[in-house]
């Protein structure tokens, strides 16, 4: 008989077809696509009522420039905030190149940003639309598209949570925890010699050091996934607590800002000082990195990122603020013309 799925133990597939040599269609790669399209529903909404100077005709133009500056921001983030070896990993196979092994994963929210404001920058010059105000339309729709992409985290198993009581009623064990055992920060590394996980990689058909053998089967391998659940730590499945506070509560929390009229960046400013609390209160119950662990006082890289913005919020919010300029925006508030 098959084994029944555990409510604890993680055995989600991450592709929706394939693989195909490798290659297939990844619940990441949509929860990029769904992110982009519902955004660009909205400012579509926004624009048809007149809520914004940005002609409906020019939307697709500024949602596809978005979309390359978060993509191309989010990837170079992360390999200058977590993984800076990927400049010099390079290859003879497809891609060739560490920075462009997308398929692989790496995404850093923190860049991501970086690459819609520079975005925004570049249309807004390039259009004669304020600046400020692509901004605002931008982090308007941000969180719809964070949503998606923690979601597709938690389908993946990556970022996943720090430990938990066994009895917590959503607790999940994650294989691709197998994967940091090596790290001497972690220890569960010893697991790796014991006999028990040596009957895992028996199941498993794979050499000792193939532990990406062993996580993918897990979902294919009942005998390994009996093998390797009693191994595995109850987790806090921080994806989901990420997907409810970055995406459903900032939203809520910017909709109900933006509902009038608001100066230029104003909106920016508040998804900054929002984003940066709710990211550094998620960040209590995620794992660092393995290759990074806890950084000074015992946080995270991802909280004090976090912090910086916080900072860099508040000093935005006050200063555009204060700028000599009319309000615009506003889901509820009068039209633009």
């Amino acid at each position: 008989m098959p084994l029944v799925l555990s409510a604890f133990l993680h055995r989600l597939d991450p592709y929706v077809l394939g693989p195909f040599g490798g290659l297939g269609l990844r619940w990441y790669g949509l929860a990029y696509v769904a992110g982009f399209a519902a955004g660009f529903w909205l400012l579509r909404t926004l624009a048809r009522r007149r809520r914004t100077p940005l002609e409906p005709a020019r939307l697709g133009d500024f949602v596809f420039t978005v979309a390359l500056g978060t993509i191309a921001g989010g990837r170079l983030g992360y390999c200058v905030l977590y993984r800076p070896d990927l400049f010099t990993d390079v290859s003879a196979s497809i891609p060739f190149w560490g920075v462009l092994a997308f398929h692989k994963g790496g995404m850093a929210s923190h860049g991501g940003m970086v690459g819609m404001l520079l975005a925004c920058l570049w249309f807004a010059r390039r259009r004669g639309v304020p600046a400020l105000h692509l901004l605002d339309l931008v982090v308007f729709a941000a969180p719809i598209g964070i949503f998606f992409g923690r979601m597709a985290n938690f389908v993946n198993g990556e970022l996943y949570g720090r430990p938990c009581a066994p009895e917590l009623p959503w607790a999940v064990k994650f294989p691709q925890e197998i994967l940091a055992w090596g790290n001497a920060a972690h220890a569960g590394h010893a697991k790796l010699a014991s006999s028990d996980f040596q009957a895992v990689l028996k199941a498993a058909g794979a050499p000792a050091g193939d532990l990406e053998r062993v996580v993918e089967a897990v979902r294919t391998n009942d005998a390994v996934a009996r093998a390797l659940e009693p191994l595995l730590t109850p987790r806090h499945p921080s994806q989901l607590y990420e997907a409810v506070l970055e995406g459903f509560v900032l939203f809520a929390l910017l909709a109900w800002i933006w509902r009038a009229p608001r100066k230029p960046g104003v909106l920016a400013g508040w998804f900054l000082i929002a984003y940066a609390i709710v990211r550094f209160i998620a960040e209590e119950f995620r794992m660092p990195d393995a290759h990074v662990g806890f950084q000074w006082l015992g946080l995270t890289r991802g909280q004090w990122l976090s912090a910086w913005m916080l900072a860099a919020g508040i000093a935005c919010l006050i200063a555009w603020a204060r700028r000599p300029a009319a309000p615009l925006g506003g889901w509820r508030g009068p039209s633009t013309a």
